[in-house]
């Protein structure tokens, strides 16, 4: 797991050619997967679509453009919030945020066309979710939910870069459900 997280967090830093205003604390991400040792990876599922399957197009620029439903379990009992970044890994202008979500309540359940927690802005640039709607071929779509220790101090105009920066120091525990999309052109 802990490669894992620092791959991400180390991808997710380089993916849009942004850089954090400071050098990512590698010793810091790796001081809270530490704390999370005891607890399980988290458990990202959707009653929507499963695990590297299609997603409907409800939930897509072609149908009502509404975030899907999505369920979290094995949440330490430490954490006091959850954080979701939603990207297209395939964008060919490299990744591509579609949602950012930080202080939503660790209770487990994300219902479907929710504002779950404070939104930030996506490459849409807009503040509020933006579904897939690949310009062509199949696209996977990463939903990422990290587990803190803490409630995020952030400003609603924050982009990826700045929640990265401030979840780095305080994820418990990671997971994530990745989802296909491609559109039917006429």
């Amino acid at each position: 797991m802990n490669q894992k997280i620092l791959g991400e967090m180390k991808s997710a830093s380089i993916g849009r050619g942004y850089s954090f205003a400071k050098p990512i604390r590698y010793d810091m991400i790796q001081s809270s997967i530490h704390k999370s040792e005891e607890a399980k990876a988290l458990s990202v599922t959707s009653e929507a679509f499963e695990d590297r399957t299609y997603i409907s197009p409800k939930y897509t620029c072609d149908g009502l453009n509404i975030n899907p439903p999505l369920h979290i379990s094995n949440i330490p009992p430490e954490t006091k919030s959850l954080a979701i970044i939603v990207e297209d890994t395939d964008s060919p202008t490299g990744i591509w945020t579609h949602w950012i979500v930080w202080n939503i309540s660790p209770i487990g359940q994300i219902n479907e066309n929710t504002v779950p927690g404070s939104e930030g802005i996506n490459d849409f640039r807009k503040q509020h979710y933006g579904g897939p709607c690949p310009p062509s071929g199949t696209h996977h779509y990463h939903f990422k939910v990290y587990a803190l220790d803490e409630l995020l101090d952030l400003k609603p105009d924050t982009e990826k870069r700045e929640i990265e920066k401030a979840i780095s120091s305080h994820m418990l525990a990671f997971g994530e459900l990745v989802g296909l999309y491609k559109r039917s052109f006429s």
